[in-house]
């Protein structure tokens, strides 16, 4: 891309600025927002990806609300509202798939660093805790997902739970332990394992998961930018035994030539029907947590063992036929600011180097990955779509920065650039991704404006 000049003398409001458009570091992310240690599946023909909401610039101190984002067809995600309620204020990472059972489902996060058990009626919730009452005690309550057997308190994070062939269920957790899961889903047998590994050191985000009677278990190693994934394997029980396997047990890690930086936490999910399984895994992004997410599809040899996976971030397009209107095409996007470049530091390897930029055409790009922002001092903030000459549009989708904080915006058109008339937003605080209006407008322009929320967009669909 070339220099583009984003200004028009038609536009109250907008100064001059001029933009050298730069290319984007962050790929084709999952979905447009930051998460992490993110578990997907498909259930009854629709995608489900529950996982921690990063980019909330406190580390560890602070998290986003719980959410789930759902597809139909692996491109297009949403979520409208928070899924659990009770949790909402709380530190909720990892919540782990959603499990179908006892005409229920259940989901295990680990909220204020310890698991917990919660079931709903639905996969999108609401959910609630499922012993005790649904309320937060800090530091950890009687009802966790885990015994007290040390002064510390129950130890364990980052709950994985696999469902074998026979119902029988399975609790995996940090540092490579695993016990059975109770029928009634919310008790864990204390007969305690850990899963025997080639390779040693700090292990969370387990995955496991069975294809063609083969039990995987992949465990983690390092982190932040130093994340990867190795695995063992076995045929007998999902407590094992567990063997490494003849080839390669390393099967993510960093792309120093792609510069694609700790694959990490994730999940493994297969789409139904069919012998397609998908290694999900979280990136380094912008340091701490300012994670995104990405999927590369899984490949196996005819033994059954996993190859070394191709790591991108080219993402791997729709897994399900939706029919879907034609974009309108937008032939400049302008903006009342840009924020200033974003240089990344790196954490463990000083080869990691990244500058974050936010350029209004990153709202354009259908990518996820990146993102424009206004700078600190605009208090206008707005972003214009012209079409390049007038013609009709039937609907608007924003997705704006931290979603799960709540926008307000206003959305107007325009034939000249000059008159504007309002034709969709709202005024109050809606905790949702994207925002969507229906419209039935003849119009050249389009101007999104934010009035409550962070101040940035990571895309913007037109049709």
């Amino acid at each position: 891309m070339g220099i583009r000049l984003f200004a028009v003398a038609l536009f109250p409001l907008l100064f001059s600025t001029i933009v050298i458009a730069q290319t984007n570091p962050f790929g084709h992310a999952l979905v447009p927002d930051m998460i992490a240690d993110a578990s997907i599946q498909e259930i009854n023909g629709t995608f489900y990806c529950y996982a921690t909401t990063d980019g909330y610039d406190e580390g560890l101190k602070t998290s986003g609300p719980p959410v789930v984002w759902k597809s139909k067809d692996f491109v297009h995600w949403s979520f409208s509202g928070t899924c659990f309620p009770s949790a909402v204020g709380q530190l909720y990472w990892a919540p782990s798939k959603a499990i179908a059972a006892n005409g229920k489902y259940y989901l295990y996060p680990t909220i204020n660093g310890y698991m917990y058990a919660a079931v709903a009626d639905a996969p999108e919730g609401p959910f609630r805790l499922a012993k005790g009452p649904d309320t937060f005690v800090k530091p950890y309550s009687a009802y966790t997902l885990l015994k007290n057997t040390s002064p510390r308190g129950p130890v364990g994070i980052d709950a994985e739970v696999f469902v074998d062939d026979d119902k029988k269920a399975y609790l995996l957790w940090q540092l490579r332990h695993a016990a059975r899961l109770n029928a009634d889903m919310v008790t864990v047998d204390t007969n305690v394992v850990e899963i025997p590994t080639p390779r040693g050191g700090y292990s969370e985000g387990p995955i496991f998961f069975k294809r063609k009677g083969i039990y995987y278990f992949l465990y983690t190693l390092g982190g932040d930018e130093m994340y990867q994934y190795a695995y063992v394997s076995g045929d007998q029980s999902p407590l094992g035994p567990f063997e490494k396997p003849k080839g390669d047990d390393l099967i993510a890690t960093t792309n120093y030539k792609r510069q694609i930086f700790g694959p990490g936490h994730g999940s493994v999910f297969n789409v139904p029907g069919t012998d397609d399984y998908y290694f999900v895994y979280l990136e380094y992004g912008r340091g701490s947590t300012n994670r995104q997410t990405y999927v590369n599809k899984m490949h196996f040899t005819e033994q059954g063992a996993i190859q070394p996976i191709d790591i991108t971030m080219d993402g791997v397009g729709p897994l399900r036929k939706v029919k879907s209107d034609a974009p309108v095409k937008v032939k400049q996007i302008m903006a009342s600011s840009i924020r200033t470049p974003l240089k990344i530091n790196p954490a463990k390897d000083p080869s990691f180097q990244r500058v974050e930029h936010f350029d209004p055409s990153f709202a354009m790009d259908g990518a996820n990955g990146s993102r424009w922002m206004a700078s600190a001092e605009d208090t206008a903030s707005w972003l214009v779509a012209d079409l390049g000459k007038v013609g009709r549009i039937k609907r608007s989708e924003v997705y704006f920065v931290r979603p799960t904080a709540g926008h307000a915006y206003v959305l107007e058109s325009s034939v000249d650039g000059k008159h504007w008339t309002s034709c969709g937003g709202h005024p109050d605080v809606r905790i949702q991704s994207p925002h969507t209006d229906e419209l039935k407008v003849k119009a050249r322009y389009l101007r999104v404006r934010i009035t409550e929320g962070v101040k940035g967009v990571w895309e913007w669909n037109i049709y």
